[in-house]
């Protein structure tokens, strides 16, 4: 969500246009967002500033930052300029963030909802930015103990990082099917494969998949009517599953759950920058890009969320349902040539199972969810990811 905002409305609208319009085209960022644990009964623990006290001084420290409660980290990479860089980092942060956690003898897990531990018990980090949107959301941001990755990719110019951020509409639930890592929240076992986007995208307002606009104009009038009438106070408040940030020239996708394996998170990485880069050339060429309704992608939406990569997603040019792995293999197809120009096509690949998929397998030999999770749970003297 981000830090208070410091510029005024008119001066953040203006310095993010200039910003896009003197921006450089597909450079990288990846957050990835870690649940805090109690070693001993693998609770969601209050620990976060304990946690990131142990990194000052560290090359650490600064891609180190608080997400809302005090049982969450979230690590940063920073920008890259190609994706083996980002690749490298990821894992990288994920190893110190590790060591940290283990010297405060913190376990670390990365799914997107927390199996039982209640949002009740979760402590709102003492923060301006994290105050305002308590006061503003009250018990929507109380429920969100959710746990995601998202991904900066840099887009030169306004118009063209809008017309980015339009095309990425239609491909959210593929990279939602392909991620889903939350199948276990309140002690329960949901019946879905994402419960993190049931939890954040329908409780949050301005969230899920946004609107379609015509370019910048049609974005920043929107935005101007969101400031003038107070309905917003921060720019971090359109917490859309894709949206251009206006802090940092760069279209950020947020719709995948945290990923328990470093592979499969680099593996998602990856294919959200090739799609970033695809798209950016499709909109240079003249390429005709599909242009779906809310109505239509909110039900290829719903079925990442219940059915992972289990199910089928709806191919509304041909009006049939086809296998969501089939879905994605021909994304990855569509992309390969520009993913091999920024270095990530060795990494693209759908699993045989995802991580929702796993759990699912494990509590059928288990028979608890607790016990899945565990397996899951990178405890002190552990590495992080697997």
């Amino acid at each position: 969500m981000g830090d208070a905002q410091r510029l005024s409305p008119d001066e953040q609208i203006r310095s993010a246009r200039e910003a896009f319009e003197e921006g450089r085209d597909f450079t990288i960022a990846v957050e990835e967002e870690f649940a805090l644990l109690d070693p001993a009964t693998l609770e969601l623990t209050n620990r976060f500033e304990e946690v990131k006290a142990g990194a000052a001084g560290t090359d650490l420290d600064e891609h180190l930052v608080g997400e809302l409660i005090a049982s969450e980290i979230e690590i940063k990479t920073g920008r890259c300029d190609d994706f083996p860089q980002v690749a490298e980092l990821m894992a990288k942060r994920r190893d110190q963030l590790e060591e940290l956690a283990g010297r405060s003898d913190v376990a670390l897990a990365a799914t997107g909802t927390h199996p039982w531990s209640r949002w009740q018990d979760q402590r709102i980090i003492d923060t301006l930015h994290y105050r305002r949107n308590n006061e503003i959301l009250q018990y929507v941001v109380w429920r969100n103990n959710s746990f995601g990755i998202h991904a900066h990719i840099g887009i030169r110019g306004a118009d063209r990082a809008i017309a980015v951020c339009n095309a990425f509409r239609n491909v959210l639930p593929e990279l939602l099917a392909l991620s889903t890592s939350s199948p276990f929240v309140e002690d329960t076992v949901a019946g879905l494969h994402s419960a993190r986007t049931e939890i954040f995208t329908k409780m949050f307002p301005r969230c899920g998949i946004p609107d379609a606009y015509d370019g910048w104009a049609s974005f920043e009038e929107y935005v101007r009517l969101l400031y003038e009438t107070r309905s917003i106070d921060e720019h971090t408040q359109l917490w859309w599953s894709v949206r251009p940030h206006l802090a940092f020239p760069t279209v950020e996708v947020r719709i995948c759950d945290a990923q328990p394996e470093l592979s499969q998170a680099q593996s998602l990485a990856g294919l959200m920058h090739a799609l970033g880069a695809r798209f950016a050339r499709a909109i240079d060429e003249g390429e005709p890009l599909p242009n779906l309704p809310n109505r239509l992608l909110e039900e290829n939406f719903w079925r990442a969320i219940r059915y992972g990569l289990t199910g089928g997603l709806i191919d509304f040019e041909r009006r049939e349902v086809v296998p969501a792995r089939a879905r994605i293999e021909a994304l990855i197809e569509w992309v390969l040539p520009d993913a091999e120009e920024i270095g990530a096509a060795p990494y693209l690949a759908v699993p045989e199972a995802n991580a929702s998929e796993r759990q699912y397998a494990r509590l059928g030999e288990l028979g608890s969810a607790r016990d899945v999770f565990a397996e899951l749970v990178r405890r002190p003297r552990e590495l992080v990811g697997g």
